[in-house]
């Protein structure tokens, strides 16, 4: 298994350097394999989504969709798959939604390792993924 790091996941899904890109494709589509395939840490996860939002403006849905295509790709092994599914299942999205992925990524990487709740200043955390309020 080889680790991935942020920025090459970034070239591969933005294809925004050609020299970059075309290594970062070559690498995932034909190095990594099922029997040797790429890891996604759940840190390299949280990242890719921030820099993929933050720089790209990619919205909380396309976020979604580009991580269910990560879980789908064969020759890739995302770190704690069933809290990623979990997160998925949970973030909310649309114009009311503030928090995201990454928050339910959080609360739900924390009830995975038995907390019985996680706490946060952030308000649309708790109303959006279930996060408590720390009073």
């Amino acid at each position: 298994m080889i680790g991935i790091d942020t920025n090459v996941l970034v070239r591969y899904l933005a294809q925004d350097d050609p020299r970059q890109a075309a290594l970062a494709t070559r690498l995932i589509e034909h190095d990594l394999s099922v029997a040797a395939p790429g890891f996604v840490s759940l840190v390299v996860l949280a990242e890719l989504c921030w820099v993929l939002k933050r720089l790209y403006g990619a919205s909380q849905d396309e976020l979604k969709g580009m991580v269910r295509d990560l879980l789908a790709t064969p020759q890739l092994h995302v770190e704690r798959r069933d809290v990623v599914q979990a997160a998925i299942r949970t973030a909310k999205t649309g114009k009311g939604a503030k928090a995201g992925l990454v928050d339910a990524l959080i609360a739900q990487a924390a009830l995975a390792e038995g907390c019985s709740h996680t706490v946060s200043f952030d308000k649309a955390a708790v109303r959006d993924v279930g996060m408590t309020l720390l009073t």
